[in-house]
């Protein structure tokens, strides 16, 4: 298969313009159009991860985490970056990454976070704005099941757990066609007054351009007019973090041994426990201090994530209970959610998960 359709299934759930400003996902290194028969599935790209694809004859990693996250400006191997780079490209490996894109979605990483730790009612803790459009255009009404079908088919329409919403209203539109006009209806120099409906729907903003062909390509009119508005409606399935329920509550130090197994962790930083049953869980994959804020605003009862440095312990205050389980910790069912997500879709793809530990932290 060609890289371009094996990823095309991982941003089909995780597109790459939901990714952070400062990130840096999708293929890094390698074309597209190459072919590739199998795929190495890991959290990190390290020297150690580019050896065992060689000795597997791999040709494509796809990783959590990018490799390459700022600018190069040189690779002569004078660090591990640019070695892992050189060595690569020698091998004819490509290398794609779905970092943030793949976190800020309801079926991602924190998705996988919620499933392990067996949580219900899951949404998104903080849901992403300035995501969402509003297309209008004006369809005869001969032809608005056609459009609207056509539409729906590329992802206009979804409201939450709702598809092929829209709405439409009939009125009277005119237009004159000019001498060089080809109109469907109506006649050249006169004006026409045809019976429209004018049709409403949402779609998402990386989705326009495919919407707008769409449109374009079904619309009988020679010209077609639609209007495009930015909403500021929060996209409810798109956003940082999620947040939970357990089936029953659940005592403090019972649920810690329940996460220590879970995640295979050694130690857990953690804030004063309250003494009270836990039952409301946020969660967010990687370095999740600045979502704190929400998480109490949510009234979770703990908070797990990564990365929270010492002074950012005291912002819990007492309203819950801050869990760090650490960066790779939290983020190491992402090989996990990458199998599955291509196993589903090309069942008779050979995927390995990467037999290298990368996480660079160790405890004692």
């Amino acid at each position: 298969m060609k890289i371009k359709e094996i990823v095309s299934y991982i941003e089909e759930i995780a597109p790459i313009s939901y990714q952070e400003s400062y990130d840096n996902s999708g293929l890094q290194i390698g074309k597209m159009d190459t072919e590739v028969d199998s795929a190495l599935l890991t959290v990190d790209i390290t020297e150690e991860v580019i050896d065992e694809a060689i000795l597997k004859n791999i040709k494509l990693i796809i990783s959590h985490h990018p490799l390459i996250f700022g600018g190069v400006k040189r690779i002569n191997g004078a660090n591990f970056v640019e070695r892992i780079i050189i060595k690569a490209i020698k091998n004819d490996i490509g290398i794609y990454s779905a970092h943030t894109n793949i976190d800020n979605v309801e079926n991602g990483i924190n998705a996988k976070i919620c499933e392990k730790l067996e949580l219900q009612n899951c949404k998104i803790l903080v849901p992403r704005d300035n995501e969402l459009l509003k297309l209008v255009t004006f369809v005869p009404i001969s032809h608005l099941e056609m459009v609207k079908e056509a539409i729906f088919n590329t992802g206009a329409g979804h409201i939450g757990k709702y598809d092929c919403c829209s709405f439409s209203a009939e009125g009277t539109g005119t237009f004159r066609a000019q001498n060089d006009a080809n109109p469907f209806v109506g006649k050249i120099g006169e004006i026409h007054h045809e019976k429209e409906s004018k049709l409403e729907t949402i779609i998402p903003r990386f989705l326009k351009n495919k919407v707008i062909n769409a449109l374009l390509k079904v619309h009988p009119y020679e010209e077609v007019a639609y209007d495009i508005f930015p909403l500021e409606n929060k996209l409810s399935d798109v956003g940082a973090g999620m947040i939970g329920e357990l089936k029953e509550p659940i005592e403090e130090i019972k649920f810690f041994n329940h996460l220590k197994k879970t995640f295979n962790l050694s130690i857990i930083r953690h804030t004063e426990l309250s003494g009270k049953k836990i039952k409301k869980i946020a969660v967010c994959g990687g370095s999740g201090s600045s979502f704190l804020k929400n998480a109490i605003a949510a009234k979770a009862d703990i908070f797990i994530t990564g990365d929270f440095k010492y002074h950012q312990f005291f912002d819990a205050e007492g309203k819950i209970i801050i869990a760090d389980v650490g960066h790779y910790e939290s983020e190491q069912f992402s090989v996990e959610l990458f199998n599955d997500i291509l196993k589903k879709n090309i069942p008779n793809f050979a995927l390995y998960l990467s037999e290298i530990k990368t996480n660079p932290i160790n405890y004692y």
